[in-house]
């Protein structure tokens, strides 16, 4: 994923998620400056951005809240935070983000970190555990409040890298 791409990705993230959700362009651009080569996108027959992946290194114990630009990464992260993915509705069911995620996770495993954590969130845990991930029996009142943050029904799933 490139800076001039992130137009598209807010294109791609209205479809996706219509008026609820939604992140700003500096939200997303922080976590591609900061991370560039673990945030993806795939593109059509067209070169137009039709899903993307907005990953990073993090803290298993503190996901960022919904829409928050970083400023940083953590100085000791210990998991491969899956921010974000969304798909344009013409690509459903192409295989398309299972390829996003397997591009990403071989950049990821080249980290070291030995867990990945994410927030599933419109009923996306099934997808989600196709990965590998599983939700989380308990969590800790921050990552409750945090969750709270991304809607009804937001889970925070981790599995291992």
């Amino acid at each position: 994923m490139r800076p001039a791409d992130l137009s598209q990705v807010l294109v791609v993230q209205s479809q996706a998620y219509g008026d609820v959700m939604l992140e700003s362009e500096a939200t997303l651009g922080s976590r591609l400056a900061l991370s560039p080569a673990t945030c993806w996108v795939a593109v059509d027959e067209a070169a137009v951005v039709a899903g993307y992946l907005f990953t990073h290194p993090w803290q298993l114990a503190a996901p960022p809240p919904l829409d928050m630009a970083l400023d940083a990464l953590p100085d000791a992260p210990d998991c491969w935070y899956v921010h974000d993915m969304a798909l344009a509705p013409r690509t459903r069911g192409a295989g398309v983000a299972a390829r996003l995620y397997e591009a990403a996770l071989a950049s990821a495993q080249t980290l070291g970190l030995a867990a990945s954590a994410l927030v599933a969130v419109q009923q996306s845990q099934g997808f989600w555990a196709c990965f590998g991930y599983v939700a989380a029996a308990d969590v800790s009142p921050l990552i409750a409040a945090k969750l709270a943050g991304y809607g009804d029904g937001a889970v925070f799933m981790t599995r291992t890298l």
